[in-house]
């Protein structure tokens, strides 16, 4: 594996291109998935996957991380769901207590439909989320690392959810629309019967990376830099988020360092050391939308998060 050299890191653009290779022999597209789960991973946040059923989350997520040799668990949310079906119990056994851990214990956790379970139930998941530990009678326990959480909710059915609030949604490193195929996509998709968990299919999918090769990513990203020009263009459009009429909620400070954080590992993914204007722009969206509280004249007339951060890009001078 390639180190730091010349112009940029390649490592970390090669292990993205095997373990897109690899997904792809089970789902068709979703790039921009793979992309935001593997820059989540290198910088210890978390996803969140807004999509209508059917379009592959749940395979994409165990498939991915099959390819990453992680450890993979998936959480159905329910209305009766407790916190500890989340995060684990102690239980009797031989006359001991001992700790049966809950589906958080593994690498990579699916949150499916987090926002079909009660407040409760999704703050022991966000608590995971934030501390990287979980605390059962007391004593904290250390979740596996690395440790990425990818949630998803569907945006067409509302009745009977449990919306996330704003502290909480803060959290989620980036949100990420997962769309229909295109045409050409869909076709395919019924050319290979790639419909559900094909075993045979999944089988056939090799594990092309490890922990090793996850944690040199990470110093890859660290290692990625970028001038006080880019820095002020971060600052800038999160504070432009704060000034604009249509937002009664503006950007945190939490979210300029995602920003930044996201744009960093979108430059090594890229094969660069350096950060761009472009790498900023592109991810903005993504990192920042859902961050967003929308005045009601604003969400009135449908001007919604995604205007608003388009309306912020146009607005703020872009670095030359």
């Amino acid at each position: 594996m390639t180190n730091q050299s010349g112009d940029g890191i390649s490592s970390f653009a090669e292990l993205r291109t095997r373990v897109k290779a690899e997904v792809s022999k089970v789902v068709i597209g979703q790039d921009h998935v793979i992309d935001a789960v593997l820059a989540a991973m290198c910088v210890g946040g978390h996803v969140l996957l807004e999509g209508p059923p059917g379009t592959a989350k749940t395979l994409l997520a165990a498939t991915l991380s099959k390819s990453l040799g992680t450890t993979f668990k998936r959480i159905q949310f329910t209305p009766d769901m407790l916190p500890s079906d989340v995060t684990g119990t102690m239980t009797l056994r031989g006359g001991e207590l001992v700790f049966r851990p809950g589906p958080v214990f593994a690498n990579i956790v699916l949150a499916d439909e987090i926002n079909r379970t009660p407040p409760k139930t999704q703050a022991s998941l966000l608590e995971s989320m934030q501390e990287a530990q979980v605390t059962i009678d007391g004593e904290p326990r250390t979740l596996p690392s690395p440790f990425t959480v990818i949630a998803t909710e569907n945006p067409i059915e509302y009745e009977g959810t449990y919306p996330l609030p704003e502290a909480q949604l803060d959290r989620f490193l980036l949100k990420i629309q997962v769309l229909y195929p295109s045409a050409l996509e869909e076709l395919e998709v019924l050319k290979q019967g790639r419909l559900g968990l094909n075993p045979l299919a999944f089988e056939n999918v090799s594990t092309v990376a490890g922990m090793n090769e996850i944690a040199q990513a990470k110093r890859e990203v660290e290692l990625v830099h970028s001038n006080e020009e880019i820095m002020r263009y971060v600052v800038n459009i999160v504070q432009a988020t704060r000034n604009l009429p249509s937002i009664s909620l503006g950007a945190s400070t939490r979210a300029a360092v995602h920003l930044y954080m996201v744009a960093k590992a979108f430059a090594s993914m890229s094969g660069r050391n350096y950060v761009t204007p472009d790498d900023v722009y592109s991810i903005a969206p993504s990192v920042l939308c859902h961050r967003l509280v929308m005045t009601p004249e604003a969400e009135l007339d449908r001007f919604g998060p995604e205007d608003a951060i388009a309306a912020v890009l146009n607005s703020v001078p872009i670095p030359r």
